[in-house]
């Protein structure tokens, strides 16, 4: 069975879009980082006041959350979830454990660099080659067990990193699968499909843990590029800094403010192409700021890699053909942004 690792290994890239800057040797914003200042206002759309957002914030343990559930994935394609079960204690390790790493040495990070053709381990962005300029982040990709990697960076005492990585991953697919099943329902999904998508066995995972080191002139930098991510579903946690901006049609780039004890929820390309489109994507971007090292963590929830993906067969008319998950992998590697015009029928 091919796993999503092994996907990336048909598109290999250079060691200049895997290795982060040195960012604890600079003090100011070289040109390789320097993107064109941005024109358009940030539009901070939501507050910790939590009672009128425009991004819902949705109380999973509300009677009405499977209504506003498949509100916000039609309206949006994003929400904030809080009292999701996720142990607050669990939450606050994962934390902990990313900051751990990110605080070490450049060169002990290298350690674990990402390879050439590999999904996993330290380095920038998959989607760097797609653009001009560098991004002002650093990143560590878990597909699975990190206990490789982790035995490289603490030889002695990588157990504690292991422990608490698996226990998360594992509580973010519980609750990927919980939230699946409502939005899944929502759109009149049979069994069948329902299993597809919260396959027990064959579902692939991902964690990616996100580093945005404090930026001397955040004006010029950005710390991730816009795009939308490739799986059913990412959940994310901002780590209380805020950070994640949005693009809302006819109002431009908008903050996501971090809401206390909330994952941000967002729709992936697959549950996209499944809904038929009525589902919409949200393009995303992460900036940076100059007083505060932001750590965020982003889990992303696919269906098996090799079995098909289309629009749910309540579609009479799919705008969108059938093909393998791992084929749309491969397009979306290759050609970013325009993979999702390649498959429309």
């Amino acid at each position: 069975m091919t796993t999503l690792s092994e996907v990336y290994r048909n598109d290999p890239i250079t060691d200049h879009h895997i290795i982060p800057l040195d960012f604890d040797s600079i003090d100011e914003v070289p040109e390789s980082h320097t993107w064109p200042r941005f024109d358009e206002p940030i539009n901070k759309i939501q507050t910790n006041n939590i009672k009128d957002p425009l991004i819902p914030v949705i109380d999973l343990a509300s009677p009405n959350a499977r209504n506003l559930i498949g509100q916000a994935c039609e309206t949006w394609g994003m929400f904030q979830v809080i009292n999701h079960g996720v142990p607050s204690e669990l939450v606050k390790n994962v934390e902990y454990e990313s900051r751990r790493l990110f605080a070490l040495q450049t060169h002990e990070k290298r350690r674990v660099l990402r390879s050439a053709d590999g999904a996993t381990g330290y380095g920038v962005a998959r989607i760097s080659p797609f653009f001009d300029k560098r991004m002002w982040h650093e990143g560590f990709t878990i597909m699975g067990s990190c206990a490789d990697d982790a035995k490289v960076l603490w030889p002695h005492d990588y157990q504690r990193f292991c422990d608490t990585m698996d226990a998360y991953q594992q509580q973010m697919k519980l609750l990927s699968h919980r939230l699946l099943l409502i939005i899944l329902e929502k759109l009149d999904a049979t069994q069948e499909e329902i299993n597809w998508a919260i396959s027990t066995q064959d579902s692939q995972q991902a964690l990616q843990l996100n580093s945005y080191p404090c930026c001397p002139n955040p004006s010029l930098a950005l710390g991730l590029a816009p795009h939308t991510d490739s799986l059913l579903l990412t959940l994310l946690n901002q780590c209380g800094i805020s950070g994640l901006e949005i693009f809302v049609e006819g109002s431009g780039w908008s903050q996501v403010q971090p809401v206390e004890d909330a994952f941000v929820v967002n729709v992936g390309d697959l549950l996209h192409m499944f809904s038929n489109a009525k589902f919409p994507l949200l393009s995303h971007r992460a900036s940076v700021n100059q007083s505060n090292h932001r750590i965020s963590i982003a889990y992303f929830h696919g269906p098996p890699i090799e079995s098909r993906v289309a629009p749910s067969s309540k579609f009479q008319k799919p705008c969108f053909k059938s093909l393998l998950v791992k084929e749309y992998l491969i397009l979306k590697a290759k050609h970013f942004s325009r993979a999702l015009s390649l498959i429309q029928t």
